[in-house]
């Protein structure tokens, strides 16, 4: 068997390793196009970051954040048991040191009983009050926060090293596989040509 047949294989491997690290690399680079023999060239996530951030925006505004959720979540928490807890307390401790300091007089006739009354009624009104505020919040934000235009317009002013990096960041392992299967079926290509190689001889 000639030497360079068993070379074969490696070479192969290495050319099947080099073009689809080329692919990756093409995906981001040139970032700036230019003209060669009458194409112009350019990489696919520099040429297609307008409607790539066109499509996040999208994504996100429709399929992943919604102002009603975050209004349902601000209203659950604004309202919830823990919560209105703690305005308890603080309501019973501004009447039993402030308003007592403020009125003496009152002192005589807060009893214990009258002093959780009022606090139950205070509770009662603010946790209405929070409910309605959190929603009127969310109403607001409705209006004036459009998460599609916001998401287009930073992903859209990303400068195309930080596309790569995030990009990078978030698909490395992927990236990495696809040059190692590059090399893996540039050697298996490579050791089917030496056989049949062999087998012609």
């Amino acid at each position: 068997m000639p030497p360079i047949l068993l070379l074969l294989p490696v070479i192969a491997s290495l050319i099947g390793w080099f073009t689809n690290y080329l692919a990756v690399k093409m995906l981001f680079h040139p970032r700036i196009p230019f003209r060669f023999l009458g194409v112009s060239i350019q990489g696919v996530f520099p040429k297609r970051q307008k409607q790539l951030a066109e499509k996040l925006g999208t994504l996100v505004a429709e399929e992943l954040f919604s102002i009603q959720e975050v209004t349902l979540k601000l209203k659950e928490l604004a309202t919830s048991e823990e919560s209105m807890d703690l305005v308890g307390k603080r309501i019973e401790k501004t009447i039993r040191e402030k308003l007592v300091k403020s009125f003496p007089m009152l002192a005589m006739f807060l009893t214990d009983d009258m002093v959780e009354k009022v606090t139950n009624l205070f509770k009662a009104e603010l946790q209405d009050f929070l409910g309605e505020s959190a929603q009127d919040i969310g109403n607001k934000l409705e209006e004036s926060l459009d998460i599609k235009e916001l998401v287009r317009e930073k992903v859209e002013a990303f400068s195309s090293d930080k596309l790569e990096e995030i990009l990078f960041s978030i698909m490395r392992k992927e990236f990495r596989f696809i040059e190692m299967i590059g090399a893996v079926l540039g050697f298996l290509i490579g050791c089917v040509q030496v056989g049949l190689t062999l087998i012609a001889t």
